[in-house]
């Protein structure tokens, strides 16, 4: 399991539009094998991880390490996972989530939570972060290596750079 992919997974569900089937069909693009099984009910159920799982991002981005563990622990109490060794590929063996169960929804909350679980507790709890941008509140993973990322996308950051420059340059024509 890449658990950093399974977080970033995480934290574009939660910046996904899952109002109806499409908007989990465009979330599940990649995987073509959970797009054929996706549902209303899906859809439901990972509308209410969204509403769950913000405010450990939020936490994280806080730097409250305390709401962050509690947060993840109350869901993984509420959605037991068990993660087995893959051997598909027999030189490469790693993890991926079981849940019992054939649901879409069940497969993408166990890989989530497992993820920025384990992003949690290998990298810290100030890895998941909400975009600094003042008209965007996505939540994305830090995987930069001095932990410096503070928007969503190279898109929010290059706002924000103008924004602040445009408003240097007006401050300095009034002075």
């Amino acid at each position: 399991m890449d658990f950093i992919r399974y977080a970033e997974a995480a934290a574009a569900l939660l910046n996904a539009d899952l109002s109806e089937v499409d908007g989990l069909l465009a979330y599940l693009d990649d995987r073509p094998g959970l797009r054929g099984r996706a549902a209303d009910r899906d859809c439901m159920l990972l509308r209410k991880l969204q509403r769950e799982l913000r405010p450990v991002f939020e936490a994280g981005e806080a730097g409250d390490v305390s709401a962050v563990v509690a947060g993840l622990n109350g869901l993984l109490a509420r959605h037991p996972i068990t993660p087995q060794i893959s051997d598909h590929d027999a030189q490469h063996l790693h993890l991926h989530v079981w849940t019992g169960s054939g649901s879409v929804a069940e497969q993408i909350v166990g890989e989530s939570l497992l993820g920025v679980s384990t992003l949690v507790c290998d990298l810290g709890a100030d890895r998941l972060g909400v975009c600094s941008s003042t008209t965007c509140t996505n939540a994305f993973v830090d995987a930069s290596p001095n932990r410096s990322r503070r928007y969503c996308s190279d898109r929010c950051s290059s706002r924000a750079n103008v924004a602040a420059y445009r408003a240097r340059r007006r401050a300095a024509a009034t002075a």
